[in-house]
């Protein structure tokens, strides 16, 4: 998983800054599953919110999958809550569920995917997504890829003023997202940032444990503690209660992954993303600078 990605030459290690030098930024973290952001990104989420990002959470599916429950209405419920929970103790302003069904986000209109997140993009002015990487190989799921491709078709499209032009009639500005950390959530996949998450390792576990529903987190320790008891053992680390043996079940078993990347990195604990910074990567774009710079030295006065 997380330790088995692919590191570029050379990794960037991000760590946390003084002040708030995002402040008037605006991020969206974006899930297909109530589980991936508390997994993937929740330490670079608290990272990025302390250092002045106002955040929004958009979720693609309904989760009908992903919980001990009987019915898909109840396992939606049940994880509808906890996302919004997620939401609240991370400190995000909103979240917003397109409620596709899931693991079948692939039957859905992408055209119709896309210009709902392109909607969202210029109505928040977002101009950071956490999201996971549309070109990451080895991926399973197609929530995860379409989601992938959608935002990242969307991010740049949100830019162009004659892309849906009813949302300028409405008032909407064309607003492009300019900062990309796609996270690595499976062998293989690359990244060339890691980012120090150890100052919130405490908001990543409290984020994990939210959501009991699915995921390595969630309830596996009062699980746990419950089957020991049902033996007569226990546990001492899991503590005398549900929710302190669900928390230290993850700081025991749930972070090897991110205590491993760390590792790699001279950090205690790391989570890896393929970063996209402002300008993005595209072949054969100009560089204003250079234009500005090759005027300077040459330009001369008209008529000459």
């Amino acid at each position: 998983m997380v330790r088995l990605g692919t590191a570029c030459d050379p990794v960037t290690v991000e760590s946390p800054a003084s002040g708030r030098p995002h402040e008037g930024k605006v991020l969206a973290a974006i899930q297909a599953h109530a589980d991936d952001i508390p997994l993937f990104c929740a330490g670079t989420l608290a990272k990025l919110l302390d250092e002045g990002y106002k955040g929004y959470l958009i979720q693609t599916t309904n989760d009908e999958k992903c919980a001990p429950t009987p019915s898909l209405g109840e396992t939606i419920l049940r994880n509808e809550q906890e996302v919004d929970e997620l939401a609240r103790i991370m400190g995000l302003e909103a979240v917003y569920n397109l409620g596709y069904r899931n693991h079948r986000l692939d039957e859905a209109s992408p055209l119709e995917l896309r210009s709902r997140l392109v909607l969202l993009f210029r109505a928040l002015k977002v101009d950071t997504v956490l999201t996971f990487n549309p070109w990451g190989h080895g991926e399973e799921n197609p929530d995860h890829v379409v989601t992938a491709q959608a935002v990242e078709a969307a991010r740049w499209m949100a830019g162009m003023g004659k892309d849906y032009p009813e949302q300028i009639a409405a008032g909407l500005k064309p607003h492009t997202v300019q900062e990309q950390y796609y996270w690595v959530c499976r062998e293989g996949q690359p990244y060339n940032r890691v980012i120090d998450v150890a100052p919130y390792i405490e908001k990543k576990i409290e984020a994990m444990s939210v959501n009991k529903s699915q995921g390595p987190g969630g309830a596996n320790g009062s699980r746990l503690r419950d089957r020991l008891a049902s033996n007569g053992l226990r546990l001492p680390a899991l503590g005398d209660n549900n929710e302190t043996a669900d928390r230290e079940y993850i700081r025991l078993f749930g972070l090897d992954d991110f205590r491993a990347t760390g590792e790699r990195h001279g950090l205690t604990f790391a989570e890896p993303f393929l970063h996209i910074p402002p300008g993005g990567t595209f072949v054969g774009a100009v560089d204003p600078n250079l234009v500005e710079a090759y005027i300077s030295e040459h330009a001369v006065p008209a008529g000459e």
